[in-house]
Formats: structure tokens, sequence, C-alpha cells
């Protein structure tokens, strides 16, 4: 393998880095290569370390980038999955008690090719129960409007039917 280049925290060499989309937890950091046909990129992850290297995407390119991490990571605990889009890691963090990263980089400049994913994202005073319990829309208008008995002339019962419901014509 050759040796990685510089081309993490925007200096880039002669690739062009991949757009990465990160989120964490407070056991693990979530990074997601948005590269597609990208079948067997080069990997390497180390304590401080992220290391991708890659070519594929629209035009066929060699993509590249080094990212020096926040805090350390157990590589060893650390997983990697590649689909025809994206390649997906798992990064477990080495001190869990830590507070959250502010930021993926150990470097306080932003980088154009970072994102956060929010569709993973998980705040330090979220819980796991809070994280899997489903929406309740009358739960939710009570806690809005401040009613505490249930109240609700203006919302429908699950079993209620809407007057607009009826005489609708078949589709064709």
């Amino acid at each position: 393998m050759a040796a990685p280049t510089k081309s993490g925290s925007g200096d880039l060499g002669a690739s062009l880095p991949p757009v990465l989309e990160w989120a964490q937890a407070k056991d693990r950091v979530w990074i997601t290569v948005v590269l597609e046909n990208c079948p067997s990129p080069v990997c390497e992850l180390k304590e401080k370390t992220f290391y991708f290297k890659g070519k594929g995407g629209t035009e066929n390119l060699e993509h590249e980038v080094t990212i020096e991490l926040f805090a350390e990571i157990d590589p060893e605990k650390s997983t990697r999955m590649t689909n025809e889009r994206h390649t997906f890691f798992t990064l477990k963090k080495k001190d869990c008690s830590a507070p959250y990263w502010p930021r993926l980089t150990s470097e306080k400049k932003k980088v154009h090719f970072i994102r956060t994913d929010f569709n993973k994202w998980q705040d330090e005073d979220d819980s796991e129960q809070e994280m899997t319990d489903s929406f309740d829309l009358k739960e939710a208008m009570k806690s809005m409007s401040g009613l505490k008995g249930g109240d609700f002339k203006g919302l429908p019962d699950e079993d209620e039917h809407d007057s607009d419901d009826e005489d609708l014509p078949d589709l064709q």
C-alpha cells in the first residue's frame, strides 16, 4: 500500500477527497464515505487517524483523504462495510466517558468535504429509549398546548372517519 498523503484537513494532493458524513453517539463515531462505484477501497484506521483511498464516482476518479481525528478510537473494535454507493465506518471511541466530540477532526478549521449526518446523530442528553419511542400526535399536542386532561375537540380519534373520505370516486 502506498503511504497515505495528507489530503485530509483541506490540503489536497493529487487526489480529491471524497464527501464524508459523520455522526456520533456516546461510545462511537460513524463516518460514511459518499463515493459510488468504489468496490475495493483502501482503508486504514489508527488510534488518531482515519485514512481512505478509492477510485469511483461518476467520473471514476481517484479519491483520497487522511484525517487526524479529534480523539482516540479503538481500531480493533471498529468496523467497515461497503456497498455500491457508500463505505460505512463505525469507529469505537477509546474513552466512552469523555464528552462528545465538538468536531470530527483535531483541527478547528472548517473542512468543506465533511458534513454532519443528522439522520444518525445522537445528542449527549438523548437516551436510547427516547431514540426508539414512536411519535404520538396526541401526546405532542398535549405538551404543546399545556392540556392535562386531553381535551382534543379539534383532533379526530384514530377510529373516527373523516367526512372528506366519503363519496370519493374509484381510481381508474
